[in-house]
């Protein structure tokens, strides 16, 4: 069994799929595992450590891939380099499939079965294989720090003798992983710290890291949410209220965070033009969702806007990218985790269980085909129960043992 580590082409992406400990787990497994060269650079692991953990380094993306079982990516593979790989090889990749039916085509044309680490289950057997997770916790610590970077004061109180300093005030919006990471950062850089969630469940999570929960907690709003644990669609009359009330409370905030995605679709609008033109001068809004069209009006993907009033939207395109070492250690034990399910110990040899419900949730092309029940010609490719905040009761309560809750 030969696996494959693919240099991004992606000039934004520093990640890489696999790392010095998860190759030596592969060769455990008997493995041949072999390197593009540089591929991990960007995340501070040179040619040397692949080698010295087991790994060949091939010149080229072409000698990594020949006569590969399984290839190994962070981002979803081109079309060139799709045309390296022969039929029947295996491709595991965070694909981001939505609106990329022709992409996907081209993946199933080439015969590569393929696979989305995003589409992993949000169950219990697969806590350790979620990326969404494991890349939206390092998000969220991320998005205090940059936001702290552009505020240009001090977070914590500080008592000095020329005076107090008081506190900055950080107000997180979307109680998912990313948001608990986030409360948790802002909370231990001593800042007061905020929270608003459409779902009922995440008051109790925000209140146990130290921050107060805001919202308009009516009937409607006890009812918000789902058996499955996501938003249910809210009505005019409470997205009214509510946005009257984080209007006048983001008019006092000094750092905004917005985590909001649905998945497959555009990102939700939080934060209007009025309610930006509110803030103080020197205030900061960080948008965690600029990608998928931002939460946060007058956001733009990869820069950081001043506005007329002062204030500074942060759009940095992928965020985890910006931590690219822990961001790829984290993302090869997912891809290991679930990989390792897919070998079989005695042959040695890749036997994929086809029934398997991880196998199924996550398999996109198979044989020539996209299989996958979303990109079916009758479906709309969207997530049928979508949270606002594109997380589910699992993730955030994952979120808030392995991340926030750890702080």
């Amino acid at each position: 069994m030969r696996i494959a580590v693919l240099s991004e082409t992606d000039a934004a992406e520093p990640r890489v799929a696999a790392v010095p400990e998860t190759v030596k787990k592969f060769k455990a497994l008997g493995a041949d595992v072999v390197v593009q060269s540089g591929a991990g650079l960007s995340a501070g692991v040179p040619d040397a450590e692949y080698e010295a953990a087991g790994a060949t380094v091939a010149a080229s993306a072409e000698d990594a891939g020949r006569d590969a079982d399984l290839v190994l990516k962070v981002r979803r593979p081109s079309a060139d380099e799709a045309k390296l790989l022969k039929r029947g090889t295996t491709v595991v990749a965070i694909m981001d499939p939505y609106g990329r039916e022709a992409e996907l085509k081209a993946l199933a044309e080439a015969g590569l079965d393929t696979f989305a680490m995003e589409f992993m289950p949000r169950i219990t057997r697969a806590q350790v294989m979620d990326v969404l997770s494991s890349q939206a916790n390092l998000a969220g610590y991320r998005a205090v720090i940059d936001g702290a970077a552009e505020y240009g004061r001090s977070m914590p109180m500080m008592m000095t003798a020329a005076g107090t300093v008081p506190a900055a005030r950080v107000f997180i919006m979307g109680v998912g992983v990313a948001g608990l990471q986030a409360i948790a950062t802002a909370r231990r850089l001593g800042a007061v710290v905020t929270a608003t969630d459409v779902r009922p469940a995440t008051k109790e999570q925000v209140e146990s890291l130290g921050a107060k929960f805001v919202a308009v907690e009516d009937d409607e709003f006890k009812q918000a949410e789902t058996a499955g644990g996501y938003a249910k669609e809210m009505s005019a009359e409470y997205q009214r209220k509510q946005a009257e009330l984080v209007k006048g409370h983001i008019a006092k905030q000094d750092i905004v965070i917005t985590t909001a995605l649905i998945p497959g679709r555009p990102a939700p609008k939080l934060v209007s033009e009025e309610m930006v033109a509110s803030m103080k001068p020197g205030s900061v809004l960080v948008d965690l969702a600029v990608e998928r069209g931002g939460n946060v009006a007058g956001a733009k993907a990869g820069e950081i806007v001043t506005t007329a009033n002062g204030a500074k939207i942060v759009g940095h395109l992928n965020v985890p990218g910006r931590l690219a070492a822990t961001a790829s250690a984290l993302y090869a034990r997912n891809l290991y985790a679930f990989l390792e399910t897919l070998i079989d110990k005695e042959s040695k040899t890749l036997a994929i269980k086809w029934d398997d419900e991880l196998v199924k949730a996550t398999n996109l092309t198979r044989d020539g085909q996209v299989v996958h029940p979303s990109f079916q010609p009758k479906g709309d490719g969207a997530a049928s129960e979508a949270s606002a905040v594109g997380l589910s009761k699992s993730e955030a309560a994952q979120g808030a043992t392995k991340g926030a809750g750890a702080a």
